[in-house]
């Protein structure tokens, strides 16, 4: 195994802002994010002015192996009757929805309210609110060759342990969903392209629909992510750079042209959080440390982060 060399951007005499782009000037914030850590196969929250630690850890998941190893992506949101959830995606090939208790600080299997095997290195599910259906991307081979989204609707809205597959959609190289309540739209991005499906449906008659709208990139595209500062606004990386998309306009504009950046988000105050794989140690396409643009980044030693996310359940 190489040896890492972990340099802050002060070590590199560049501001972390310079790094990871211009965010808005607004006044700093604390909240906590959520690290998907390959090692220990585990979602793990902190708050980010805090060192990663097990001590200061404020919530985990731990799914176990079998089609869960290396956890890839996390998001939370409010779902009618049953309060906050986690979804999960593993490149094992399994996606669940976990019921987050208020005050449990360790959870485990046993939370799952729902799962399913979509396949194909799985690397997000989104729940799509007011209609109850989960949508998911695999970003290889499995049910379709190449990658694809997979839609799982329920008989009932509001029951989410009804959610049966219904639909399947080639898209190559899937990499992320993302619900839009504004537009009402889901965005997917997938090798060089951000693409917008409208929503049809109830239950079982649930759909994604190609509405044509769409945003090329230069590259595979890794992730896609809400700025909470810009409603009309959508964060990406791909291989060459991480992008800010205008929903309106169909554009986008380069923030940074660093490689290999697998998650990036602005949070409502202004900073901005990111991941970079660091292409050495046992995941070459993750890093131990979740950088800020305002705030000293966080190291946790011999970890793997592969996402990190905002905890929030806003969509937007």
């Amino acid at each position: 195994m190489k040896r890492r060399t972990l340099l802050s951007a002060a070590a590199l005499g560049v501001p972390a802002a310079a790094l990871l782009g211009s965010a808005p000037a607004q006044a700093a914030a604390t909240f906590s994010v959520v690290g998907t850590e390959q090692i220990l196969n585990r979602l793990m929250m902190w708050n980010k002015d805090t060192p990663f630690t097990d001590e200061n850890l404020e919530w985990s998941w731990s799914p176990g192996v079998g089609g869960w190893f290396n956890l890839s992506d996390a998001r939370f949101r409010r779902i009618p009757r049953i309060g906050e959830v986690a979804l999960a995606a593993a490149s094992g090939g399994d996606v669940g929805v976990v019921e987050k208790k208020h005050g449990v600080r360790e959870q485990g299997l046993d939370d799952l309210l729902w799962s399913a095997a979509p396949g194909g290195n799985p690397h997000a599910a989104e729940y799509v609110h007011p209609v109850g259906a989960v949508v998911t991307a695999s970003s290889s081979n499995g049910q379709v060759a190449g990658g694809y989204l997979c839609v799982y609707a329920p008989s009932h809205p509001r029951k989410i342990e009804t959610l049966e597959q219904v639909q399947v959609i080639p898209f190559k190289g899937a990499h992320g969903v993302l619900w839009d309540p504004e537009g009402d739209v889901l965005w997917a991005i997938g090798d060089k392209v951000v693409r917008a499906y409208e929503v049809t449906g109830e239950r079982r008659d649930v759909r994604l629909v190609d509405t044509g709208r769409a945003v090329p990139l230069a590259g595979l595209g890794h992730d896609l992510q809400p700025d909470y500062t810009d409603r009309g606004k959508l964060f990406v990386t791909d291989t060459y750079g991480v992008h800010h998309i205008d929903k309106a306009t169909l554009t986008a504009a380069t923030v940074s042209v660093e490689d290999s950046v697998k998650a990036y988000s602005r949070h409502r105050c202004g900073e901005d959080v990111s991941v970079r794989a660091d292409l050495v140690g046992e995941k070459t396409w993750g890093s131990p440390t979740v950088r800020f643009s305002r705030s000293p980044w966080q190291t946790r030693e011999g970890a793997e982060f592969y996402k990190a996310r905002i905890y929030t359940t806003h969509y937007q």
